[in-house]
């Protein structure tokens, strides 16, 4: 072996060992007769001292050693003059005897360090160095440690984990997939799984009622800070059960993860809100609740005051920020340019001020009296030292505007704490979501999904108002996971494909092998996907998911280091019987 001991494992205990250590140069320095290399593993940092009165030939090899070098150094554990107490390894350094170059190294396009001085793009470049660096490492190894303890907390349930195939028959609805085309049948495709949905349902109707996998999926989406075109989820799924089965089950396992990693103990059933009740108070189906600003409507009582803003309004809703009314006029400025941004696309703001000493002040001043900015200000529970934010427009356009908005002024009022965690589950999402430009129904889960039972008889008659039995669990304003149950009844799926717009021969076509599977007895079944790179981030504090990903893609979905997507050599589309022609 290369080392006997980690750079993480010495301690004052060890003193007087003779210890064979190997790692990467992190940095050298010298101070008058001495060499100082701090050697770093994965394990941790040990600092070596090279004498150069007792060893000058050592000490001189010492000197010639670069940044990133991988050396084995050997030497005697002595207890360590000027200790650090940042360091595990801070009480006892090595004093070598010995030092052998396995590898050299250039220097690296950045420093090797948490604090680094590589931006995003470099870091991805050169991501074999950017994993080196112990901030990323940690991240991959409460990844890890979380992976094992979902195994152990599942298989403790009764949970078999068992693999779905990664090249599968392209299904619409959804994401776009991404496709692989077959050389052994000519002008036929694979896609790659978006979940392994179809083939959980299958299991259930072979018999394993509590399946789950830490599986990979493929979306051809566009990308943000939560989302890559390859990600990993725990999906699961269980037989036998209703919502409030899954649930609990799943809501046992989330909180079993948070005491694992970060020793907090959620004694109380998570919060639960309605999918409606989301909306209208929050403008988002995954609200964070770390703070509070809900959402008040006030459209009945800002009619008919010559005000055509919101006159014309389908609605006008606010949300009281405490404490804000010595904002001034610069930092309000700076909230209406945030709404009127192309990604948010709001047409103004307007504010009204309780004054500490009780005075109002609106920007609206001159269309409303001060009894009614006070009406307002008494809806909202508006006290003196605060501000009123408030929008106006088309209902759904403007709740999700003036969700960013009190995002936004969460984040400038530091009320995102990343070390505060708000889960709730959101439930009754509406079964199906209209799209104007191609005038029909969309699943807003999937084909799948029950309806809430209750709501079955309107199917036909008030399509837009059935509910689903879906449920989302969410955290600090991220949607962790969602599932929902599923139809099992063969005729009641043939309804759901009806609405959907399928003629029988396209279910068919599509879903024919599972609508088959279901003529032999599938029982009543339902479940449940956790984003698993997403459950890391915020237990580890990140604002993108790509630092839990050992090998990330960047926002236009390339891989700068090994540069994929790439062109195919010539040779290979011969072979897969396929010619490309680029669209202007």
């Amino acid at each position: 072996m290369y080392r006997d001991k980690t750079c993480g494992e010495l301690r004052l205990s060890d003193k007087g060992e003779s210890v064979k250590l190997a790692g990467w140069v992190q940095r050298s320095r010298k101070m008058g007769g001495m060499t100082f290399i701090d050697l770093r593993d994965r394990y941790g940092i040990t600092q070596i001292v090279f004498d150069q009165e007792n060893n000058p030939d050592l000490c001189s090899e010492a000197n010639g050693l670069g940044r990133e070098y991988v050396v084995q150094v050997t030497g005697k554990v002595i207890e360590r003059a000027s200790k650090n107490k940042n360091l595990p390894t801070g009480e006892i350094e090595i004093m070598a005897d010995g030092i052998r170059i396995l590898n050299r190294s250039e220097i690296p396009p950045f420093t090797i360090e948490d604090n680094t001085d590589g931006g995003d793009d470099l870091r991805m470049k050169y991501r074999y160095l950017d994993l080196r660096r112990p901030c990323v490492r940690k991240n991959l190894e409460l990844r890890h440690r979380m992976a094992f303890e979902i195994r152990r907390y599942l298989d403790s349930k009764g949970f078999l984990e068992i693999e779905t195939p990664i090249l599968v028959k392209s299904t619409p609805e959804g994401a776009r997939d991404f496709v692989v085309p077959s050389r052994m049948n000519p002008g036929e495709f694979y896609a790659l799984p978006q979940s392994p949905q179809l083939f959980k349902q299958l299991l259930m109707v072979s018999g394993y009622d509590r399946y789950f996998q830490i599986a990979k999926c493929f979306r051809d989406e566009d990308l943000r800070a939560d989302r890559q075109p390859e990600f990993t989820q725990i999906d699961c799924e269980m037989s036998f059960v209703e919502q409030e089965d899954v649930i609990d089950m799943f809501e046992g396992l989330v909180k079993h993860i948070f005491k694992y990693v970060k020793g907090i103990d959620f004694t109380e059933p998570f919060m639960r809100m309605t999918w409606a009740d989301a909306m209208k108070f929050y403008g988002s189906d995954k609200p964070d609740l770390r703070f509070g600003m809900p959402f008040v409507e006030l459209t009945d009582l800002v009619k008919g005051k010559g005000f055509s803003v919101m006159d014309d309004a389908e609605l006008t809703v606010g949300i009281t920020a405490k404490g804000c009314a010595a904002y001034t006029r610069k930092q309000i400025d700076q909230l209406t340019d945030f709404v009127k941004r192309p990604q948010i696309g709001a047409k103004g703001l307007v504010w009204v001020k309780i004054e500490s000493d009780g005075a109002v002040k609106s920007s609206v001043g001159k269309f409303f009296s001060e009894e009614d900015l006070r009406g307002w200000a008494e809806r909202m529970q508006a006290e003196p030292g605060d501000l009123m934010l408030i929008m106006s427009g088309a209902a759904m356009k403007t709740r999700k505007q003036l969700c960013e908005l009190r995002l936004e002024m969460g984040n400038r009022l530091g009320l995102r704490d990343k070390n505060v965690f708000a889960p709730l589950w959101v439930v009754d999402f509406p079964l199906f979501e209209w799209d104007d430009e191609t005038q029909r129904y969309y699943a807003m889960h999937h084909p799948f999904t029950s309806p809430n039972p209750e709501d079955i008889p309107l199917l036909h008659s008030d399509t837009g108002k059935v509910r689903a039995t879906a449920y989302d669990i969410i955290v600090n304003g991220t949607e962790l996971g969602g599932g929902s149950i599923r139809i099992h009844d063969a005729e009641l799926q043939d309804t759901m494909f009806e609405l959907l717009g399928f003629t029988q021969e396209r279910a068919q076509e599509q879903f024919g092998f599972l609508m088959d599977a279901f003529k032999y007895g599938a029982p009543p079944h339902g479940g449940l996907a956790l984003g698993f790179d997403r459950f890391v981030s915020i237990l580890a504090g990140l604002d993108t998911i790509r630092d839990v990903i050992a090998f990330p893609k960047n926002n236009s979905g390339r891989d700068v280091m090994n540069e994929s997507p790439s062109a195919l050599d010539p040779a290979q589309l011969d072979e897969l019987n396929l010619r490309i022609e680029l669209k202007d």
